[in-house]
């Protein structure tokens, strides 16, 4: 296994109007994918040690960034290691550079501006735990709430005790009780664009059209004081 880190090479450097993991530049994410040996030909497998809630984030960015051979590790670490399988531990061994290029962007995501009007044309999906979704509590942004419309599905429900996806039929269901349905157009956020691509994960697994991801999330939103928040349970 070869190592990215998630502020490095997963995203671009914080700021205000962005959030606090903006979308990598593609030439960025490019050389950080060579250097960790990725070819235009590789298969890639991520995994990380809570469930792929991570990991997601280098899925949806390789595919972004064209890669079509590219997978989740269902379980991640704590499956590998129910399984009996090895670890290494150290550095690892160095590895020759990758001649990956960039392909065809695959993804779809929506501004800041588009996400304030996506309720009224589609679903809003808020992926974060729902103290955070209803403003009870707020542990890393300027403000606490979520975008008025927007529907809550904490990601990690997408998982089960052992944090394996849960059967595509269930998932299809959980979001076919928010409006989700194949060609529905539905965008997701979170705090800072990282879960979210969890969320949009478990619609591939659930059979169903990836949506689009909303990148700045709760992080770009709420530090523009002049957008509106909403508080409680519901949408609005």
């Amino acid at each position: 296994a070869r190592y990215v880190d998630l502020t490095a090479d997963l995203a671009d450097q914080r700021n205000p109007k962005e959030g606090r993991h903006p979308l990598p530049k593609r030439d960025a994410f490019e050389d950080a994918m060579r250097r960790i040996g990725i070819n235009n030909d590789s298969r890639v497998v991520i995994y990380d040690d809570c469930g792929g809630k991570s990991a997601a984030r280098a899925w949806w960015l390789l595919k972004w960034a064209g890669k079509k051979d590219v997978h989740l590790l269902d379980g991640g670490l704590k499956a590998w290691i129910a399984e009996g399988e090895d670890l290494a531990v150290g550095p690892g061994n160095p590895v020759e550079r990758g001649d990956f290029t960039l392909g065809q962007d695959t993804m779809a995501t929506v501004s800041a501006e588009e996400a304030s009007t996506w309720p009224d044309q589609g679903v809003l999906i808020d992926a974060r735990t729902p103290d955070r979704y209803q403003g009870v509590t707020e542990p890393m942004d300027s403000r606490a709430g979520h975008i008025p419309g927007a529907v809550n599905i904490p990601t990690h429900t997408f998982l089960d005790e052992s944090e394996h996806f849960l059967p595509p039929e269930t998932i299809r269901q959980m979001l076919a009780d928010v409006g989700v349905t194949d060609g529905s157009d539905t965008a997701v956020y979170c705090g800072s664009g990282v879960h979210a691509c969890h969320a949009l994960a478990a619609m591939e697994v659930a059979g169903l059209e990836v949506g689009r991801l909303y990148p700045g999330s709760w992080s770009q939103w709420s530090a523009e004081r002049s957008r509106p928040i909403a508080i409680g349970e519901s949408p609005r």
